[in-house]
């Protein structure tokens, strides 16, 4: 049962669960009628409740603060505008994500380029590899290493221009022999006027299937038994 309280001279009356919002308390009376909301449009509700409450019980020779008012009145308005906001950033994530698992879904069976550090090579081919660099560089060199950590071969590219630079190669040591079948480790070293430069190999693999990450975002699973986010794929053979 609500009950309410006359406040002021003028015998005006105010309801327990407002007077229970203004002190911030919980009377028994006001939780077997309900509570009162938490959202921005129910505080808002309930300060012009009691701005009127006050206003009609103000003393005259001291009336409130105006400023005060407004103030409140600010604070309020933000806060609902932040939640409209928070409404709308969740709704247009979610868009966005289904966006991305469409595209990524277009990739299957295309062969990419994406962070990786080994080279298959079989009957005398080398699957397709490549190097990301941060900036230009006036040498890039890719090392190449057998199952043992023996290099077996050093690719000198010479001068590359920043980006994506897809690698053509076949598969020989030092001496111009055909390397044997099998899985090799890559390594490049990029210099700019003799200062090392960041270089991040690139491994190929044909697009399986897409799987959805820990995080929502979209995932990649690759023929090479590895699995990438699709911003990480660098190129589209």
């Amino acid at each position: 049962m609500t009950t309410n309280t006359t406040i002021g001279s003028n015998g005006t009356t105010v309801s327990q669960t407002l007077l229970d919002t203004m002190n911030g308390t919980n009377s028994s009376s006001s939780s077997t009628s309900g509570t009162s909301g938490t959202s921005a449009s129910d505080l808002q509700n309930t300060f012009l409740q009691l701005l009127v409450a006050q206003l009609k019980n103000q003393d005259p020779t001291s009336p409130m603060d105006s400023s005060q008012m407004t103030s409140q009145l600010a604070q309020i308005s933000t806060v609902q505008g932040i939640s409209n906001l928070n409404t709308s950033l969740s709704s247009l994530s979610t868009q966005l994500s289904a966006s991305q698992q469409s595209q990524s879904a277009l990739l299957i069976g295309s062969t990419v380029l994406a962070p990786g550090s080994s080279v298959t090579v079989s009957s005398g081919k080398a699957s397709e590899f490549g190097v990301t660099l941060a900036n230009s560089v006036t040498d890039l060199q890719v090392v190449v290493k057998n199952s043992a950590g023996t290099i077996v071969n050093t690719i000198d590219l010479g001068k590359q221009s920043a980006g994506t630079v897809p690698i053509s190669w076949t598969p020989t040591d030092s001496s111009g022999k055909t390397l044997a079948d099998g899985t090799y480790t890559i390594t490049a070293t990029g210099t700019i006027n003799g200062q090392q430069a960041t270089a991040t190999t690139l491994t190929s693999g044909t697009v399986e299937s897409v799987v959805q990450q820990s995080g929502g975002t979209p995932g990649l699973v690759l023929s090479n038994g590895s699995t990438v986010s699709l911003t990480s794929v660098a190129a589209i053979l």
